[in-house]
């Protein structure tokens, strides 16, 4: 992935609301492609290393979840199958599937967009994410640009019916 400019920012808010902007880039590039819009972008110790987006029309593969994708990739980038010092940044909250490959991979931080009243596993459905029993629970921030995600998987839905 290339590397965007030296990037300050004022808070950790304004961080999140860069770093999910390049994430819904990638989710309009998804539907662009015909696929749900969902994006994601991984940082590893601050530093952009994957972007990714659903692929599981193209692929026929329903495995090909944007989190999935940018985990893989940013396992290639950074060498490393344990991935503490990673943000993930994703604009739907991770399903079951999502939610379980991020805590193997032990990412450190999670950021999502819209909540997913439906698969959700960061606290709608269940949290899976922060489950006592796990043996590693990254931090989670939910609902950032929410609304501009959400907004992306609705017109999305309502142009196939």
């Amino acid at each position: 992935m290339a590397t965007p400019g030296p990037v300050t920012f004022a808070s950790r808010d304004a961080e999140d609301e860069y770093w999910m902007g390049l994430a819904v880039d990638e989710a309009r590039r998804a539907a662009a492609d015909g696929e749900v819009p969902v994006g994601a972008i991984l940082l590893v110790a601050g530093a952009p290393v994957a972007k990714a987006r659903n692929a599981m029309v193209a692929t026929k593969d329903a495995t090909q979840h944007a989190e999935l994708r940018a985990l893989k990739a940013g396992v290639y980038a950074a060498g490393e199958s344990r991935m503490a010092q990673a943000t993930l940044y994703v604009t739907l909250e991770p399903c079951a599937m999502c939610a379980g490959a991020i805590v193997l991979s032990r990412v450190g931080r999670v950021v999502f967009g819209a909540w997913d009243d439906k698969a959700g596993m960061a606290g709608s459905v269940h949290d899976l994410l922060r489950h006592p029993r796990l043996n590693h629970r990254p931090e989670v921030r939910g609902g950032v640009r929410a609304a501009e995600c959400g907004a992306l998987l609705s017109a999305f839905f309502a142009s196939k019916r």
